[in-house]
């Protein structure tokens, strides 16, 4: 993070706006909007800069500038906004000076702060900033989430304002507070004011306010999520909607780190991730960690890589909050078979290739592989192995000793939808001389059959990894 975001009250602020042309103009709309203490000093000034000063009791300076006008430290921040370099580069170091922040405009290797765009929405505030990088990416973000939030998100922040105290008062505990909002902000009371009803939804609100129960709002639940194969963009609206709500985060190895980073960010995040030999923490200790931090009434997000009920272990998990009377919900997400092989332009089925496919767990119990091959081989069936790159010896030796034909083509997919991904693409003969070769990297998917064969003409998604 280059520049740390704060919003800052500007209430009669003073501030100094060096310049007085078109540039400075555009910084004194925005000051003018926080009600700034201004002073503005140039030798010459715009019109419009002369009419601002008439409306809203700007002072201005007809004077060059100097260090002279730092001295006693009147002023809390100052904006150079001219076209003169080497003036700009002046007034930072004057600042430096008298330890003054400055924003330098068009120069964010001398500043101490920046303006991003901004998105405005009644009380609403949003500013997109890409640290001086490019102002013209900011403003091009801004209006994309222009789109995103609708005017009427003013009014819903007037609403929540006007009943906030009223709400805080009611409430006996403190979190209750936060968990009244979070249901008003994610449900019918929402939709009403999006869609223009603001009379209905006050309505709504008082009632919701009258029947809130805080005993039965405050105890704890369990949200079993999927987190996709690891492309966060393939997340669920709701994964993404229950990992905001969180308050303690239990997550496996297997969920990318920039999906990570979208849980909400004062959560008590939890490392639980699982691997060969080696369980950082065992799957009964992971039950117990929900079902403690549940009965401490908190928002347990259990976050798991692909879809929790495909070799997951996620009804293990929701077993024993079953077994505890935990309350939990449960977020189907795409699962590595599926997105991996999209990503890697194999269908897993095709009017020509294949009409059923089968998915099979690759893991090894002490060593061996305990499946009903014959029930495998099966005419125009795809079949797909999940954690299936240790054990890929046994698996090609097998399918083969049972009927499948050596030069069957099969891709192990590495690291599927991220941007590490790579395909690895073979025959059952010659995928295990491949693998210790090329040293593919967990996790991996294991794809066999016809549709294999399809790869090179539909592959559509590219990476840097190397092919």
């Amino acid at each position: 993070m280059k520049y740390f975001p704060f919003f800052l009250q500007l209430n009669k602020l003073p501030c100094l706006v060096v310049g007085g042309g078109s540039v400075a103009e555009r910084k004194l709309d925005l000051l003018i909007k926080a009600n700034a203490n201004i002073t503005v000093i140039s030798l010459d000034f715009t019109d419009y800069i002369l009419e601002l000063s008439r409306k809203h009791d700007i002072r201005c300076i007809t004077d060059k500038y100097s260090e002279k006008f730092l001295e006693g430290n009147e002023y809390r921040f100052v904006i150079s906004a001219t076209n003169d370099v080497s003036l700009n580069e002046q007034v930072a170091k004057d600042c430096a000076k008298h330890s003054i922040i400055v924003n330098v405009v068009d120069q964010p290797e001398i500043c101490d702060f920046i303006f991003p765009s901004i998105l405005e929405r009644g009380d609403i505030t949003v500013a997109v900033s890409t640290g001086g990088a490019s102002p013209v990416l900011a403003r091009v973000l801004r209006t994309k989430l222009e789109t995103m939030v609708p005017a009427s998100y003013g009014k819903l922040a007037d609403i929540v304002s006007s009943n906030r105290i009223r709400v805080r008062d009611k409430m006996k505990k403190f979190s209750s507070n936060k968990i009244f909002w979070e249901k008003m902000l994610n449900g019918k009371f929402l939709e009403l004011v999006l869609s223009g009803k603001t009379d209905e939804a006050e309505l709504f609100l008082d009632k919701q306010i009258d029947d809130f129960d805080e005993d039965i709002a405050n105890q704890g639940e369990v949200y079993l999520v999927g987190a996709g194969p690891g492309d966060p963009d393939l997340l669920t609206f709701k994964a993404l909607r229950l990992m905001q709500q969180a308050d303690v985060a239990l997550y496996d190895r297997l969920v990318h780190p920039s999906i990570v980073d979208l849980i909400r960010r004062d959560a008590t995040k939890i490392y639980v991730g699982k691997e060969r030999d080696n369980h950082v923490v065992r799957q009964e200790e992971i039950n117990d960690l929900l079902v403690k931090y549940a009965r401490e009434g908190k928002k347990v997000l259990r976050l798991k890589g692909g879809d929790p009920f495909i070799f997951g272990r996620g009804g293990e998990e929701i077993e024993t909050l079953a077994d505890e009377k935990i309350a939990f919900q449960v977020v189907p997400g795409i699962t590595s078979a599926s997105g991996c092989s999209t990503y890697s332009g194999i269908p897993l089925t095709h009017r020509d290739y294949a009409q059923s496919c089968i998915f099979v767990t690759g893991h090894l119990k002490e060593g061996k592989l305990e499946l009903q091959w014959d029930k495998l081989i099966q005419p125009n069936q795809t079949i797909v192995f999940y954690m299936g790159l240790v054990s890929i010896d046994i698996i090609c030796e097998q399918l083969v000793k049972h009927g499948l034909r050596r030069s069957t083509p099969c891709a192990l997919v590495q690291q599927g939808t991220t941007n590490t991904q790579r395909e690895y693409i073979s025959t059952l003969q010659d995928m295990p001389d491949l693998v210790k070769t090329k040293k593919p990297k967990a996790p991996t998917i294991f794809i066999i059959g016809g549709v294999v064969s399809l790869r090179d003409k539909l592959k559509w998604y590219s990476t840097n990894a190397e092919d």
